[in-house]
């Protein structure tokens, strides 16, 4: 399903603030803006926790802190009810939309939208249950990492792969939010791709581009980052959204970055070939007689290079010409008797 290398998805998680009509400008913001894929979160309140002030549910540090979760995740829920909507809307402009669920109902009201990718969030992804559901949908999963070892990686992996998902792709995902510079390995990338022999990517939360272009640079074919609106001033994912006309900036550099490590052969460009002639090579530099030895004196290792390598040098040295040359001749290997 994901073909084209480098794909951006687009997260619109919470920042539509509970509006129908901004969401759909989200999505039209990702496709103006070369987005690949947009993304939605299904889920409800009660699908996420359970409604109650104990201090369990009290979210303590971080961006959201002072939260009761249960109040969180009905305010930065995107309705069920708006879920049509948008897929066909979505459709409708020529982007490709799909979603995290994050129960067994939210992938049973998915499928009757026809969802072409299901992502498994970083912090569901230990949720063995939901990842069967997934999976035996047959349709391809991108699982985010998060705070898993490798260990539960593979435990995840493999119980998709059991169960039918045949297109996996896994994303390195530093759950921290927003996340610093310091908070990542970009080497797990290379890590993954290794152990898990699928397509790798990362699931950006930190504040600029630095980490998606660096992580592409590493190896990574799929970027997924949140966006927002270009003036917006409010969303519960602001902090770390690119917005507007950043998506495209953004894209432009992946494929920029894409394009300069995409050979995995030792590889040099054709503007470089131009310049061969530009290397040393040997010259006659003294008028050589016919059966005159070569020597350090008519003959040298200099620019440009048209006449044969340097490394031929010594073995010329001492040798005898078969014919007269003249000075500013490149030298050919036809001309040793």
């Amino acid at each position: 399903m994901i073909n084209k290398i480098p794909y951006l998805i687009a997260e619109i998680s919470a920042n539509h603030n509970g509006s129908l009509t901004r969401a759909k400008k989200l999505i039209k913001c990702a496709k103006d803006n070369c987005a690949d894929a947009v993304k939605l979160q299904t889920y409800t309140p009660d699908s996420m926790t359970m409604k109650s002030n104990k201090k369990y549910f009290k979210i303590t540090k971080g961006i959201w802190k002072g939260n009761n979760l249960w109040n969180l995740y009905n305010k930065a829920k995107t309705p069920y009810e708006w879920h049509k909507e948008l897929f066909n809307y979505a459709k409708k402009i020529g982007i490709l939309c799909f979603s995290t669920p994050f129960d067994e109902n939210a992938v049973d009201l998915l499928e009757k939208l026809k969802c072409p990718i299901y992502k498994v969030a970083s912090f569901e992804m230990t949720d063995i249950p939901l990842i069967k559901k997934i999976a035996k949908t047959k349709k391809p999963m991108i699982i985010s990492t998060g705070l898993a070892n490798l260990n539960e990686i593979k435990t995840t992996f493999d119980i998709a792969r059991k169960n039918g998902a045949k297109d996996i792709t896994l994303l390195y995902c530093v759950s921290n939010y927003p996340s610093k510079l310091s908070d990542f390995n970009l080497n797990n990338i290379k890590i993954l791709k290794e152990k898990f022999k699928c397509k790798i990517g990362l699931s950006d939360h930190s504040t600029d581009m630095k980490v998606a272009i660096a992580a592409i640079a590493s190896g990574a074919e799929v970027i997924e980052k949140h966006i927002a609106l270009k003036n917006q001033k409010k969303g519960f994912d602001l902090k770390f959204s690119i917005k507007g006309n950043e998506i495209k900036k953004l894209k432009k550099i992946m494929n920029e970055t894409y394009g300069m490590v995409r050979k995995f052969n030792f590889y040099n460009n054709k503007s470089d070939k131009i310049n061969l002639n530009s290397r040393r090579s040997i010259f006659v530099v003294k008028k050589i007689k016919k059966d005159e030895k070569f020597s350090k004196l008519n003959i040298k290792r200099i620019r440009p290079g048209y006449g044969v390598a340097p490394k031929y040098y010594e073995k010329i040295i001492g040798k005898k010409s078969l014919k007269n040359l003249s000075p500013g001749t490149p030298f050919s290997l036809k001309f040793i008797k």
